[in-house]
């Protein structure tokens, strides 16, 4: 789910009036100015961003011909680890691994305890002030491995798995790893050294890919998915610290770090309750329905929300930095901001008519004739795919503008109404589960999100919400047309079905985009990025 999105933010370079009054004003917030002659120290050199705003639109569109290369690379690699795997591995296997990764998953947040967005998104930042918050991200990361690992009893207790003690013991060594990294990336993202950070994701990713395959191989079961992960994150470390030489001093008082803990403070609350209640499906599932429920229930959403962490993540590493540098300049935050909304809001429509009507060719194509269980569930998730990356594109508004607490305040109320959608599912099974949470999320829970997003700053809720009505009939003819002509080869082979309905669903959508200017328009921008991609890469 790559990102070709994150382009557009650049189409703005009209606005770019007075390169070297821009680079001026980042020296003086960085602290830097008055000291030109004075030699640079190497760590600094890692915290610097005024070289960025003398050609931000060169940069961010160089930056996103790298980030679709590499999402490019990471989704093959996904997606073949999914079939390989799938058909090496039961559904069992996979709910084992997804009980207790989906506890993980609260903890995780406070790995990051949201002060890699501080370092991204505050404009003067120094080796004293990143050093400390590296070796807080150290301490947390620590503290939630021991608390997990002291907890792999109870987490087998509540889900009365025994297995799941080894798998919670093993896992948990994962935090205290991937805390080695979080302030080195934040400063890889701060630079937009996009190569560097596609060099790591994908190189750990082979590794933790190819670890995974081979012991599925070797009849391991769920071990191939624990070591397989932990290789991944071991791997992450090593070429994290290889790419970027910034090292940590020892902490130190009195350096500002205050300011910047409380607003990760604000974020990581936001987020360990956002993060509580997106798992909390897999956690009833795999209490009231068994560890085979969950693996269906998991897979199913793995094939919808890999492909699309995939095209957001990358998003928000380039999106929210060039945000955070231009947050003084309201109308070219907004301009800038709107192109790639409406760009995301466009291909967003496509997707996902296309997915839900190619529910059932695609769920067996990818994971085999044994998961036919899981269609149901993945054509339930997928009711509201369109909206869910503009849902998570609106949250950049409150990231970059430095909004911690009206995070806080979102997160909560979405949080409740996601947890209400996955009960309310429950007695109706993992499908249930799917469909409640999609449709009580779209019908209530992307108001609330629009309205706390717009409202402040240069983005109005009304922005928001015309990204979603002016391309809404585009999902319902690319979604009406694929399922008509998919309903037609019903009897066909799912790859065959895939290979005639995909294509005429993908013509639909031109014949809309043709004919409708606002969107023509906006399809107009994509392309003239992309020209400008391609003739980048030929320099």
């Amino acid at each position: 789910m790559p990102d070709l999105i994150v382009m557009i933010t650049n189409n703005t370079s009209n606005v770019v009036k007075d390169d070297a009054a821009l680079v001026s004003v980042a020296r003086h917030r960085s602290g830097l100015e008055g000291h030109s002659n004075k030699p640079i120290d190497s760590n600094e050199r890692h915290l610097r961003t005024d070289h960025l705003l003398s050609d931000l639109k060169g940069r961010t569109i160089s930056s996103a011909v790298v980030t679709i290369i590499a999402q490019g690379a990471q989704f093959v690699l996904n997606l073949g680890s999914i079939m390989v795997l799938a058909r090496l591995l039961t559904p069992q296997d996979f709910g084992l691994f997804a009980m207790v990764t989906t506890v993980m998953g609260f903890l995780r947040v406070f790995k990051d305890a949201g002060l890699s967005t501080a370092t991204v998104q505050r404009e003067g930042i120094t080796h004293a002030q990143v050093s400390n918050l590296f070796w807080i991200n150290v301490a947390t990361s620590g503290a939630i491995s021991l608390v997990l690992a002291v907890g792999a009893p109870a987490i087998a207790w509540f889900y009365r798995e025994p297995r799941l003690v080894g798998i919670t013991l093993v896992l948990s060594s994962t935090f205290l790893l991937s805390g080695l990294t979080v302030q080195h990336t934040a400063l890889l993202n701060r630079q937009m050294r996009f190569i560097a950070t596609a060099i790591v994701q994908i190189g750990s990713m082979v590794i933790g890919t190819a670890v995974g395959i081979v012991m599925a191989w070797m009849d391991y079961s769920y071990w191939a998915l624990v070591w397989g992960n932990f290789a991944t994150v071991a791997a992450s470390v090593v070429l994290t610290w290889m790419v970027i030489p910034w090292r940590p001093q020892l902490p130190r008082g009195r350096s500002g770090t205050r300011s910047l803990v409380g607003f990760g403070a604000n974020l990581a609350t936001g987020g360990l309750i956002y993060s509580f209640a997106k798992g909390a499906d897999a956690i009833l599932i795999g209490r009231f329905c068994g560890p085979a429920s969950v693996g269906l229930y998991t897979r199913a959403a793995a094939l919808l929300n890999r492909p699309m962490e995939q095209f957001m993540s990358p998003l928000h590493s380039v999106f929210v930095p060039a945000l955070s540098r231009i947050q003084t300049e309201p109308e070219r935050y907004r301009r800038t901001f709107l192109r790639v909304y409406e760009a995301m809001a466009l291909l967003s429509c496509v997707c996902a008519g296309l997915l839900l009507a190619l529910a059932r060719p695609l769920t067996l194509v990818v994971l085999g004739a044994k998961w036919e269980p899981a269609v149901a569930i993945f054509a339930g998730l997928t009711i509201a795919a369109f909206c869910m990356p503009l849902g998570t594109a609106s949250t950049w508004l409150f990231i970059s503008q430095g909004r911690g607490r009206d995070w806080l305040f979102a997160s909560s109320l979405i949080s409740t109404i996601t947890v209400a959608s996955f009960i309310a599912g429950l007695p109706f099974g993992p499908t249930g589960v799917a469909i409640a949470y999609s449709t009580i999320n779209l019908l209530i829970g992307m108001p609330v999100v629009y309205y706390f997003a717009g409202r402040a700053g240069p983005v109005s809720a009304a922005d928001l919400w015309s990204g979603i009505f002016r391309y809404l009939p585009l999902w319902i003819v690319v979604c009406g047309v694929t399922w008509l002509a998919d309903r037609l080869m019903v009897n066909s082979a799912p790859l065959a079905q895939l290979a005639v309905s995909a294509p005429l669903g993908l013509l639909a959508a031109l014949v809309v985009i043709c004919a409708v200017a606002p969107i023509r328009q906006t399809a107009l921008g994509l392309t003239d990025i992309l020209q400008e991609m391609i003739a980048r890469t030929k320099r």
